[in-house]
């Protein structure tokens, strides 16, 4: 408001200025007309005297000065030697040019007074739109992300309007993924705690059977000490996944691509989850496929397919096999699990890679994490997984790794 101040006393002051100088130019230039017509008077005066000398001064004068010329008689006289524009032709025309430079300056000054309301009004219109943005941020300030800017042009303040409203939106997002997030933290939390509540309180009513007998028969105290060695392993499964999970969330873990084997990845899985398969009584079934090779975190790509691995045998009945396939093509390296198993109801296949979901299939020991590590794994190292299962025929897992950029 300041500067528009400013800025309108300035405006005026250069147009009191561009009025004196343009009356004083006009001034100047109707006082050389004046010269140059007196000069033109003096010589028709001298003519007429000379070609009509019975005419009079005071008669030439009143000719001179527009009495009695309203006449055509008159008119006539005067155009019989050669004055044929009156108006240019009289001396009392000083007080019209007089008046000509006083309505001039009215004009400079009437044109002044309409830029400067036209200004005002420009001003007064920036005054609300600046306004308006102030109350907008006003409002993000205090946590009000519903608003709309419907008004779009081209001129600064639209931009701004428009600016304004981007960074709206974008809290409204952040504000928005925060509910989600805190929302997502306090189901995770529920859930943590009740996988975490099961086994404990398995474990120390079986720690309190063991305690409280001391008579209690070799064989059921080992079956006990099984449990609890089962119950705490999968609650450290359980400890370490989540450890990694958020580890991957926060983006702390460094992903060190290099190029790998497809054949030694899948070897190293095998491996890994062997001892499951022979308990399970599950074949293993591998199709080599040579000079296949991969640009990923060797570790890490490990961790994910084995997990997948895993829930393939676990849902395979004994004497059922799982597949292993690799193949490549110019866009991506894929790697299939495939398994004969029980299957993946429809309702729980959208569903299968989120956290601690348990699908109606799902083993009870089960913690519902191991999908979500594999997926959250290999989207972070570059590739996806899809799944395709119905409910009695098997559930085939496609990893598509696409190349690092």
């Amino acid at each position: 408001m300041k500067r528009s101040k400013k800025f309108l006393l300035a405006f005026l002051a250069m147009t009191l200025v561009f009025s004196a100088l343009f009356a004083a130019v006009s001034c100047f230039q109707l006082n050389i007309l004046k010269n140059n017509l007196s000069e033109k008077t003096v010589q028709i005066v001298a003519n007429i005297k000379k070609s009509c000398p019975q005419i009079s001064d005071v008669e030439i004068a009143e000719i001179l000065n527009g009495r009695d010329t309203n006449t055509e008689e008159a008119k006539k006289t005067l155009e019989k030697y050669g004055i044929t524009d009156l108006e240019w032709s009289v001396f009392e025309n000083e007080s019209a040019a007089d008046m000509m430079i006083l309505m001039n300056a009215v004009m400079c000054g009437v044109f002044c007074l309409i830029m400067c309301g036209a200004f005002i009004i420009y001003v007064r219109m920036r005054q609300r739109e600046t306004k308006q943005i102030t109350n907008y941020i006003s409002r993000i300030n205090n946590k009000e992300y519903d608003l709309s800017i419907e008004q779009n042009s081209e001129d600064e303040m639209s931009l701004l309007k428009n600016e304004v409203y981007k960074v709206t939106v974008m809290l409204r997002e952040q504000a928005d993924n925060s509910l989600t997030a805190k929302e997502n933290l306090k189901n995770s939390l529920s859930d943590i705690s009740h996988q975490l509540k099961t086994p404990i309180t398995s474990i120390m009513i079986m720690v309190d059977n063991i305690l409280d007998d001391d008579n209690m028969p070799v064989e059921l105290r080992r079956d006990f000490m099984k449990d609890i060695r089962r119950e705490t392993t999968g609650i450290s499964f359980l400890v370490k996944s989540l450890l990694t999970l958020s580890r991957i969330d926060a983006d702390t873990i460094e992903f060190k691509h290099k190029t790998e084997s497809v054949n030694s990845i899948i070897k190293e899985c095998v491996q890994r989850i062997s001892v499951l398969a022979e308990l399970k009584n599950v074949n293993i079934e591998v199709q080599p496929q040579n000079n296949i090779n991969l640009d990923c975190d060797f570790k890490w790509v490990c961790e994910a397919i084995t997990n997948i691995i895993k829930n393939c045998i676990e849902h395979t009945p004994a004497g059922g096999k799982v597949e292993i396939a690799a193949s490549q093509n110019k866009i991506y390296t894929k790697i299939s699990i495939k398994d004969n198993g029980c299957g993946i109801a429809a309702k729980d296949l959208p569903h299968i890679f989120e956290r601690f979901y348990k699908g109606k299939n799902s083993r009870e020991d089960s913690v519902g994490i191991g999908l979500a590590l594999a997926k959250t794994i290999i989207e972070k190292s570059g590739g996806i997984v899809s799944v395709d299962s119905a409910e009695g025929r098997g559930s085939v897992f496609d990893i598509k790794f696409f190349p690092v950029i």
